[in-house]
């Protein structure tokens, strides 16, 4: 084992062994972490609206205070940003994590402490590595750099004394300046938000260094790593960085992204580690190789709780703690923490696939969606986008679903619509072309992912035959006025077995 490794093994003794506490210790270490964060939140204009210094029992926070989605918390979090300190948190909160929108709003703001910062965010990422360094002690990681690649949202200023921007470029902008020389490129570069120009400067910064690992989006990286092949005159990316040996990613679904990677890395020594990072806070942490699964944080200052998806819809869902969860079923994830959200339903759906330790997989979206290239386009965007190109082009639908077309080695990513018109528009690419423009305009994460086509192409409309889902839903028993088709989905099982029938329907006219 290198010296470098034994050194860093033992700054990690201490947290290894916290992490192996929380694993065996999961409900004492939860309420310990709600606590601790009602005892601080006490004094702010919510804590003293629920009498947070009374509470004595997880039963008394969780009757006192109600389930709140973004919507909700909104005109609250406008305060926090014009200035209005000791609201959710104590203190003044300076940062705030913009990302994509909800049904009422183009974009959320979500608020990022300075606890958060460090306890959560910046946690989440010194266990990364303390972890890999576990599983693999021989790892050379640490002699090179690390290129972070993150979002095309610069931080900017709000007012005075708060900024917003893409949780990557908050983190960047925070990260201790000793960590300048184990990270590539610089903030300079990493914070541009002009993408043709970062991914030239991105190559030449990167290029001629000797980067052991990458962090970020699947999708995003394949862009930025296509350029740099190119750039290259290669078509293998350890012919640039031989040391590459580890992938840290998140954001969305790697699975499609995998055999690509495979091709583009052909090496059995290159790793992969995927982790549940997101505006509201670092959740967990793939910690076996061999298992999709990821281990859930349960000491960054975060308080869980589980709400059943039959639950969800209810006026007054039963939310579960850590110790209440079955395996293999889905949950709504709602959290407290240290950056102010208080019972706040983050959208995605978990499943447990083991206890002690607690380990989760994402399962998608408490709505129908697509995130294959961290979109996260929702119904109400599609349908509010399918409206908009009706009224522009004298259209109109009787049905329709959506979902990506994966990228290829040739090929960028895209969204595929299948349409069944009940009066078809007469030019379908002015159709395409307001859809597509409508949608850029209500979210913004598929405006920034559209932009130039760097990784979303324009949407593919297939016009539908007479009557095709009118077939899928007979076919499937689904004939009735409760049984729906969904509008979004985040992979092609839908699709393409409507394609399929589609072109029977299209043979036989």
């Amino acid at each position: 084992m290198p010296i470098l490794n034994s050194i860093i093994s033992l700054v990690n003794i201490r947290r290894l062994s916290q992490i192996e506490h929380f694993k065996k210790n999961p409900e004492d270490v939860q309420s310990e972490q709600l606590f601790d964060l009602v005892k601080k939140a006490s004094d702010t204009q919510l804590g003293k609206y629920y009498d947070f210094a009374s509470i004595k029992t997880i039963r008394d926070f969780q009757e006192r205070v109600p389930v709140q989605k973004y919507e909700q918390m909104e005109t609250v979090i406008d305060k926090i940003r014009h200035g209005e300190k000791n609201v959710l948190w104590p203190g003044d909160i300076k940062w705030f994590a913009k990302s994509s929108g909800t049904t009422s709003s183009k974009s959320k703001f979500i608020p990022v402490s300075k606890e958060s910062l460090e306890d959560c965010h910046f946690r989440g990422g010194k266990d990364v590595l303390a972890i890999y360094n576990k599983l693999y002690p021989e790892t050379e990681m640490f002699t090179g750099k690390g290129l972070t690649l993150g979002g095309s949202q610069q931080l900017n200023q709000y007012n005075s004394d708060s900024f917003y921007g893409d949780l990557s470029a908050i983190l960047i902008g925070n990260l201790p300046f000793w960590v300048n020389f184990i990270r590539t490129p610089d903030q300079s570069i990493a914070l541009m938000d002009k993408w043709e120009e970062k991914l030239v400067k991105m190559t030449e910064a990167t290029i001629n260094e000797n980067v052991t690992s990458l962090t970020g989006v699947p999708s995003w990286f394949l862009v930025l790593i296509k350029h740099i092949l190119k750039t290259a005159g290669t078509d293998n990316l350890l012919d640039i960085w031989p040391n590459l040996e580890l992938f840290i990613h998140g954001g969305i679904n790697f699975g499609p992204y995998r055999e690509q990677y495979k091709k583009i890395i052909p090496s059995d020594k290159m790793h992969y580690m995927e982790t549940y990072n997101a505006s509201e806070g670092f959740f967990a942490i793939q910690d076996d190789p061999n298992s999709s699964s990821m281990l859930l944080m349960l000491d960054y200052g975060i308080f869980y709780e589980f709400i059943p998806m039959e639950e969800w819809d209810k006026d007054f869902p039963k939310a579960l703690t850590i110790d209440q969860v079955e395996l293999n079923t889905n949950y709504a994830v709602v959290i407290s923490t240290n950056g102010g959200l208080w019972r706040y339903a983050i959208g995605d759906t978990v499943q447990f696939t083991s206890k002690y330790p607690y380990k989760i997989i994402i399962s998608g979206r408490t709505k129908h969606y697509i995130n294959a290239f961290g979109e996260e386009l929702i119904v109400d965007n599609s349908d509010k986008a399918i409206q908009y190109a009706c009224e522009q082009t004298g259209a109109i639908i009787k049905e329709y679903t959506a979902a990506p077309m994966y990228m290829s080695t040739e090929e960028k990513g895209k969204h595929q619509w299948i349409i069944e018109f009940e009066k078809e528009p007469n030019d379908i690419s002015l159709f395409s072309e307001k859809l597509d423009e409508h949608l850029q305009a209500i979210n913004s994460d598929y405006e920034a992912k559209r932009y130039k086509n760097i990784t979303l192409e324009f949407p593919q409309i297939v016009v539908a035959q007479k009557n095709l889902f009118f077939k899928w839903l007979k076919k499937h028993d689904k004939l009735g006025g409760q049984n729906k088709v969904p509008r979004l989905s985040n992979n092609r099982t839908l699709m393409e077995e409507l394609l399929v029938i589609n072109q029977k329907s299209e043979h036989l006219n």
